[in-house]
């Protein structure tokens, strides 16, 4: 996907930085529409279908953590999400990558990273290196080039992180690659570390018979992840 291309929807409560950050990404090539809430940013989803979200945390009525959950089990599962915060503790970041986010960048922040992130996200919503086809994993199959995960129980749901990841594992099966390698690939910075074993997790529930103990998609201690296809 071209940067210079891509539509991000841009939803914050704060009309100044709102419009600082919609300037900029304009001036830089972006297509933004902005929402001043959660509730905007649903009816925006309606009528648009942007390539990418840039949504700040502390919202008034509903957080965005809130809205990023609604939008995951909802209409927008596979949508790449830029949280914005000023709670930059360990714990905030991890919160966001289990509500479903993508990606996380603290208040303040330089305006040269904030463009340096998205462009990175857009790269990784299209992970360069896919197999041939769909990937078996026992009664499951991935397909890398939809990103789309179907299971005897039906088509299921897959986060942008989540299916960028695995097609990454999917491109480099039977291969075990380090968390350090996986954010790389992944253009993913120093907290990328903790979301890929966030959205492991959340794969194996997905895709495991039981996740404690993961036929598919393994642990190899002291090195990091590997993905197993096979019936």
């Amino acid at each position: 996907m071209s940067a210079t291309a891509a539509h991000i929807l841009l939803v914050d409560d704060d009309a100044r930085l709102r419009a600082l950050m919609q300037r900029y990404l304009v001036e830089n090539g972006f297509r933004v529409t902005v929402a001043e809430s959660a509730a905007a940013a649903r009816e925006t989803l309606r009528v648009v279908d942007p390539d990418m979200m840039v949504l700040d945390v502390m919202m008034p009525e509903e957080t965005g953590l809130e809205l990023i959950e609604s939008l995951r089990a909802d209409r927008a599962p596979d949508l790449p999400i830029l949280l914005l915060t000023a709670r930059g503790a360990p714990e905030d970041r991890i919160a966001g990558f289990e509500a479903g986010a993508d990606d996380y960048l603290g208040k303040p922040f330089d305006p040269r990273e904030l463009l340096l992130r998205i462009r990175a996200m857009l790269r990784r919503a299209a992970p360069p290196a896919q197999p041939s086809g769909p990937v078996r994993l026992g009664a499951a199959s991935f397909d890398p080039a939809r990103g789309e995960l179907a299971t005897a129980r039906g088509p299921v749901r897959l986060t942008g992180g989540e299916a960028s990841l695995l097609a990454v594992l999917a491109a480099r099966a039977n291969e075990v690659l380090s968390r350090e390698a996986l954010a790389e690939i992944l253009g993913m910075d120093e907290a990328g570390e903790r979301a890929i074993d966030v959205q492991v997790t959340r794969l194996r529930r997905k895709i495991e018979t039981d996740p404690r103990e993961p036929r598919y998609l393994q642990t190899v201690r002291g090195r990091g992840y590997v993905l197993k296809p096979g019936p």
